[in-house]
């Protein structure tokens, strides 16, 4: 217990610091500032270590570095992420945007996993790994899901016109159960563990996840109703996701996609019940914990994704395998919405943008974040060494790229796109 406080203590010190540090420095997004400074310490600790000045195994350094992200996220913080990003959405605009943000969600998911599969068995092929066709689509699964919590805590400083953020937000919450959901099915597969066929266990995952998150969040609504405790509603919320995640998990479920329909159903109607505000305004003390737990946990993740990149293992491939993850990632990601936004339609796009144009900006804003890097840990029970070791390289190097380059040129992107867009209408 004393080193589990130890190690918290000093996330948190890390988490003042760096922020400080950003302030009146760089004064860049902070959650970019968090994982650029933390690896940068984590990597000046690793060489000293290796120059043999510091004993880097024996610092807590390398006790957070060796964190188990997939036990920390997807057993611990994600629901309750991914339900304050859900409730931190605006229904109505989120409404409006439904056909972009599902055919994003869910179309645009599965086919960058599969062009992605198929680019790098093609990679894999060439550099003789032992690499199957569907391990290959495996990997795709890992790194095409758009991170909720990278996006909602970075791109919310880009500058993006609000449609626009509501698009990547919701499809970033969304998609993220699309990614976890199609990730099972192929590692089924890969397996041979499973006897439903792909569009069998898809359906059992989402549409599953999504009847447990709307029945069990409309049984909990109906308990906040009988309150005006404020702090009630707030436990209320509290268990309402943890119920429907942990029935999910339990049923084969996507408890991801039920705590993004637990988020959006609370946000929903929270709004909605304005005669509570008569007494007490539940709704600001909801909204100010869920903040605020949102913003230390996004720290604490972004922490130790900064931290988890010193775990890169040495290859033989190595500056193969990062340049193919940072190309082909960008091409599955652009034909992926690609065709999902000739479905969509000209007049669904948001913002009057064309095809092209919110293509560019769709692919561009794509950050992957610590989901990924927790799919990437889970492969380590299941491959031999040296597959995972690419696994795990191909995924760090999308996931910082992202983070830090796409992250801090998105804001510049979104304004070139807006400058092709005014040229196209006034050339009509």
């Amino acid at each position: 217990m004393e080193q589990i406080l130890l190690g918290l203590l000093f996330i948190l010190f890390l988490v003042v610091l760096f922020s400080i540090i950003n302030e009146k420095t760089l004064r860049i997004s902070n959650d970019i500032a968090l994982v650029m400074f933390s690896f940068l310490l984590a990597a000046i600790v690793k060489l000293l270590g290796a120059a043999g000045l510091v004993d880097f195994e024996g610092t807590i350094i390398s006790n957070i570095a060796g964190i188990n992200l997939q036990e920390f996220l997807m057993d611990g913080i994600l629901c309750f992420m991914l339900f304050s990003g859900a409730s931190g959405v605006n229904f109505g605009r989120f409404v409006k945007n439904i056909k972009s943000i599902s055919l994003l969600a869910l179309l645009s998911t599965v086919i960058s996993s599969f062009i992605y599969g198929g680019l790098f068995y093609i990679i894999a092929l060439a550099l003789r790994l032992d690499f199957s066709i569907w391990l290959c689509i495996l990997l795709g699964c890992i790194v095409s899901p758009t991170d909720p919590i990278a996006a909602t805590s970075i791109l919310k400083k880009a500058g993006l016109s609000k449609n626009v953020s509501t698009v990547i937000e919701g499809e970033s919450l969304f998609n993220d159960g699309t990614g976890v959901a199609v990730f099972v099915c192929i590692k089924n597969i890969v397996n041979d563990t499973s006897d439903l066929s792909f569009p069998m266990l898809m359906a059992k995952e989402l549409l599953g996840a999504i009847a447990i998150g709307f029945i069990v969040s409309f049984l909990m609504f109906k308990l906040l109703r009988a309150t005006n405790n404020p702090m009630l509603h707030i436990f209320i919320s509290m268990f309402d996701v943890m119920a429907a995640y942990l029935i999910c998990e339990k049923l084969g479920c996507s408890g991801v996609i039920a705590a993004v329909v637990c988020g959006i159903y609370f946000s929903r109607n929270m709004a909605k019940n304005e005669e509570w505000h008569k007494v007490v305004d539940p709704k600001d003390w909801y909204e100010d914990f869920w903040h605020i737990a949102d913003t230390l946990m996004n720290s604490v993740l972004f922490i130790l994704i900064g931290f988890a990149a010193v775990n890169i293992p040495s290859h033989s491939w190595l500056a193969v395998l990062i340049i193919t993850a940072v190309i082909i990632n960008f091409i599955a990601r652009f034909l992926g919405v690609g065709a999902s936004a000739l479905i969509i339609g000209k007049k669904k796009i948001p913002n009057r943008y064309s095809a092209f144009e919110f293509t560019t900006l769709m692919t561009w804003s794509a950050l992957k974040g610590g989901l990924s890097l927790a799919l990437a840990f889970s492969t380590k029970d299941f491959l031999p060494l040296e597959t995972y070791n690419v696994i795990f390289i191909m995924t760090c190097v999308t996931m910082y790229f992202t983070i830090v380059v796409q992250g801090l040129t998105t804001g510049k992107v979104f304004s070139i796109v807006e400058r092709w867009k005014a040229k196209r209408i006034r050339s009509r």
